[in-house]
């Protein structure tokens, strides 16, 4: 039993395409030193080049850049002013920032640095922003290193932690695996510190109201206040994954190489989702977005949307709506039916301009170099034939 345990286990982590590791205030800055873990976050980078050798993309969401600015900074113990946890946040950026590309540059991976906010997740055009950046960095090869901008969020436009952020960030980029690295190694059935009967729980495929009320298990390092997180945001994050079709853990991270340490086997816990993230995101196009427009097809264009191909702007002979790029639209056939929708990579107006022409034209008739397709095949989606 626990060798199929653990071979499920390796299965969600070793197959993942594209992991999101997030790592805690304490593990990077713990309260006992004046600096970085510098020894932890070099069996990390270990682990991080091991993961890119076989293939996989890496991304990171890591606290720390508060607890790093305040050291920094001189500034006292205790609860920070707003303006205070901005500055010390801007202060901490530069430090966090070089201490990832120190622990990397010796396996020869290029960090960057990416600030979000609530906003980059909720409002279209920056969340599209977001992602086509993510998504260039990745396909360069570079493991961005994301973090909450606290230098210009406010308490009413801020995640307030970083799981729900590390689980945006997997729901944007159509990530396969969310790993929370913390200071606990899972889910317990109540709090194990005043509970001796608790039993952990190693893998969860739905959120109910019992594994809700299980989120009273909280370490006593998230006491001190350097992290803003709890097993409550850990659910939150796992909820969203779960939609997303992202498998998400939560393990210790004070190990050293803590991912081969999850890969060997620690204990910790498995959230599992129902569907793949091409699939969630496939389903989200479908059913949660109204459309904002059309694009009418010739027969051609419609026969190769059906063989699983991008529709090139070549194959559009009209343009109907009011649309942005990102938006949702349908898309229709000669006769006007509906054979499809998808995310229009264009606005209305741009859609106009290139519409009926090779995708080689779209930089002298827009004036800059657009997308090559109209709508991606990653973003469209056909009704299925019954």
């Amino acid at each position: 039993m626990k060798t199929n345990r653990l071979t499920e286990k390796n299965r969600f982590l070793t197959q993942a395409r594209r992991i999101i590791i997030k790592i805690g205030s304490t593990l990077i800055a713990p309260p006992s030193k004046e600096s970085v873990n510098s020894a932890w976050l070099t069996s990390l980078a270990a682990d991080i080049a091991a993961l890119k050798a076989r293939g996989q993309e890496v991304m990171i969401v890591s606290s720390g850049a508060i607890a790093l600015g305040r050291q920094a900074l001189g500034l006292p113990a205790g609860e920070l002013k707003l303006e205070e946890n901005q500055a010390a946040a801007a202060a901490g950026q530069i430090h966090l920032a070089h201490a990832y590309e120190e622990a990397l540059r010796p396996h020869n991976i290029t960090i960057a640095q990416i600030l979000l906010t609530l906003a980059d997740s909720e409002e279209r055009r920056r969340y599209l922003n977001a992602r086509s950046t993510l998504n260039a960095l990745l396909g360069l090869g570079a493991v961005p290193v994301i973090n909450e901008n606290d230098t210009v969020a406010t308490t009413e436009i801020r995640y307030g932690d970083n799981d729900r952020l590390a689980a945006r960030v997997a729901q944007m980029t159509s990530a396969d695996c969310l790993i929370l690295l913390s200071d606990i190694d899972g889910l317990y059935t109540s709090d194990p510190r005043n509970d001796t009967n608790a039993t952990h729980i190693d893998h969860v495929k739905e959120i109910t109201p019992d594994i809700e009320a299980m989120a009273g298990t909280v370490s006593p390092r998230d006491a001190m206040r350097l992290g803003s997180g709890g097993m409550t945001t850990k659910l939150m994050a796992a909820r969203i994954c779960l939609q997303a079709g992202c498998h998400m853990v939560i393990a210790n991270g004070h190990e050293a190489a803590p991912i081969s340490t999850l890969e060997a086997g620690a204990p910790c816990t498995w959230f599992s989702p129902h569907s793949t993230p091409g699939r969630a995101r496939k389903q989200w196009i479908a059913g949660a977005l109204d459309p904002k427009g059309a694009l009418i097809v010739d027969d051609g264009a419609a026969r190769a949307l059906r063989q699983g191909k991008s529709l090139l702007p070549a194959g559009v002979t009209d343009v109907i709506g009011a649309f942005e790029r990102g938006d949702a639209v349908l898309i229709q056939d000669q006769k006007r039916r509906d054979i499809g929708r998808g995310l229009s990579a264009y606005s209305l107006s741009d859609a106009r301009k290139i519409m009926g022409h090779k995708s080689s034209e779209i930089p002298v008739l827009l004036g800059y170099r657009g997308r090559t397709a109209m709508i991606h095949a990653d973003d469209l989606v056909l009704p299925r034939k019954t």
